[in-house]
């Protein structure tokens, strides 16, 4: 079931592509790296302490939710609280300079240097042997561009953020796996993938009137594994005014890299709301929304739509929008099987961005472990002018508010997807277009109250009915209004079919839309569903 929901405040949201950009400035996406020994102490023989595990993180995370959160920040020294862009993104860290993770690691760290809005520091650890380390700062770990500080700066100043590389594409290059990078904040990729949406450790207060709050990553911890599946398991602490959380990543590089993701929260306080594995990613226009642009490229956007399996198995499609207001779609659920980000459409032509290469862009997939219950997925979408901004989000929102005292401990894995065959068993909404719902050829003056929506289908079985597209039912539904009419006709420029929507509704009415194709009883294709505001 989905319903729309208007907002109008406008909230932070807009701003979080900056705290990112910086990421993509600072990467060196291929290096081939001579590494340097980590720096990790080794571990005492005979009755020393024991390995370091996940329950001394869960331990801090407990111990500081029953503390007040210490929201006061030490200013970083001179001059390095007042960089700016230019300054900043100049600072480096030297490729040959990077950390090995272990004995006969393949995983190599490089670190992000603190200023600009990078404020607050984190302590990044190696764990060798069981025992972590801290890693100290030193300036000469980095490139400064020719910024020279005038003192030596303080060896537990910490960073802003680190860094993972991996043989991911070649077995002699060294690419950026994973990164974690302001609040709660990282991305990682795939093979053959470039960055563009991101992943974050919480939200909360994402899509409502209240400001946002943005918990962040104070320390981690990294360790590799010694198994014959190349992993790393990255612990993480979570610190913020309304609550803590102890966080386990494993990550698995692959052609689809994967996370698996654990997560314990401790509260402060009751959070009514809270986005559990939520994705932040930028949509400016696509086929579905053309906003006006002088631009040549005709689409740009990180993620086209958002993928969904609800708890009773059902697949929905729901393409993104910029819409002219903010907007918050909720899909609600029991025990949802899946959802996540997607960038479906990978034809370059359609993009012409050969620097952005938005069609190598991945998108991101959760899945649930475990039961997680009643809840709704949620869709914020805010209105944008440029391609600078994040201005979408997706998250789990839980039907029951989290209150203090009560520990809650959720699992899922998240991978980069590239190719969408292994995730869906029918076949795909790949085009949504919309226009005036006039005869074809007429001059007549189009109807505000009703529109035409056409969603191209293909892929799994629909080729095979092309031979009798008689066979094939295109099934639509809406919240409000009324079906004027529909048609469906053959595509075999896409190997599947266009089916055709005519929608009428009043001035100031919203509408949800849903449409699917069946054979008799079969279900062909996921649902394509999409809100529609008559004005």
């Amino acid at each position: 079931m989905t319903s729309s929901k208007q907002l109008e405040n406008q909230a932070s949201f807009l701003s979080r592509r900056s705290t990112l950009k910086g990421l993509a400035a600072l990467s060196v996406i291929t290096a081939v790296i001579p590494a340097i020994p980590a720096l990790a102490q080794k571990a005492p023989q005979g009755n020393g302490p024991e390995p370091f595990r996940f329950e001394d993180v869960l331990k801090r995370a407990r111990d500081a939710a029953s503390a007040p959160f210490e929201s006061n920040q030490p200013a970083l020294p001179e001059p390095l609280n007042r960089l700016d862009f230019d300054t900043y993104r100049n600072i480096r860290f030297r490729p040959d300079k990077a950390l090995t993770t272990g004995a006969n690691s393949p995983f190599l760290m490089q670190m992000f240097h603190l200023g600009f809005l990078y404020q607050r520091p984190v302590t990044v650890n190696i764990i060798k042997d069981g025992i972590p380390a801290p890693v100290p700062y030193q300036s000469n770990l980095f490139d400064l561009g020719g910024f020279k500080f005038e003192k030596p700066l303080p060896v537990n100043l910490g960073f802003a953020g680190f860094r993972l590389h991996y043989p991911l594409n070649k077995p002699n290059v060294n690419d950026e796996l994973i990164a974690f990078l302001g609040a709660s904040y990282f991305r990682f990729l795939g093979r053959d993938q470039n960055y563009g949406l991101s992943a974050r450790g919480i939200a909360v207060n994402i899509g409502e009137n209240d400001p946002e709050e943005f918990p962040r990553f104070r320390e981690f911890w990294v360790e590799p594994q010694n198994s014959d599946t190349a992993c790393v398991t990255i612990y993480a602490m979570l610190d913020g005014p309304s609550l803590t959380g102890a966080y386990r990543f494993r990550v698995y590089p692959e052609d689809e890299t994967t996370i698996e993701v654990t997560a314990t929260l401790f509260p402060r306080k009751e959070i009514t709301s809270i986005g559990i594995a939520p994705l932040s990613s930028m949509f400016f226009r696509g086929e579905n929304d053309r906003h006006a642009a002088d631009d040549f490229r005709p689409e740009a956007h990180d993620s086209d739509g958002l993928l969904m399996q609800s708890g009773s198995g059902e697949w929905i499609w729901r393409p993104l929008r910029n819409p002219d207001r903010k907007r918050v779609s909720s899909f609600v659920d029991n025990n949802p099987r899946g959802f996540g980000l997607m960038q479906r459409d990978r034809v370059f032509e359609n993009y012409q961005d050969l620097e952005a290469a938005y069609h190598k862009r991945p998108g991101y997939w959760i899945e649930p472990i475990g039961q997680w219950g009643e809840g709704a997925v949620e869709l914020l979408e805010l209105p944008t002018d440029n391609e600078t901004h994040d201005n979408t989000a997706a998250y789990w929102q839980p039907k029951q508010p989290l209150k203090p005292g009560q520990e809650t401990t959720l699992s899922y894995k998240l991978t980069a997807v590239s190719a969408y065959k292994k995730l869906h068993p029918g076949g795909r909404a790949i085009n949504t277009f919309q226009t005036p719902a006039r005869a074809s050829g007429s001059n007549e003056p189009s109807d505000p109250t009703t529109r035409r929506f056409m969603i191209d289908f293909a892929g799994k079985d629909l080729t095979y009915y092309l031979s009798d597209p008689s066979l094939v039912e295109i099934v639509p539904s809406t919240s409000n209004g009324k079906i004027l009419r529909t048609f469906i006709v053959p595509n075999e420029h896409i190997g599947g079919f266009r089916a055709a929507v005519d929608v009428k509704l009043d001035i100031g009415q919203s509408t949800d839309l849903r449409v699917y194709l069946k054979s008799g009883n079969r279900t062909l294709t996921e649902t394509w569903t999409y809100p529609w505001d008559a004005s």
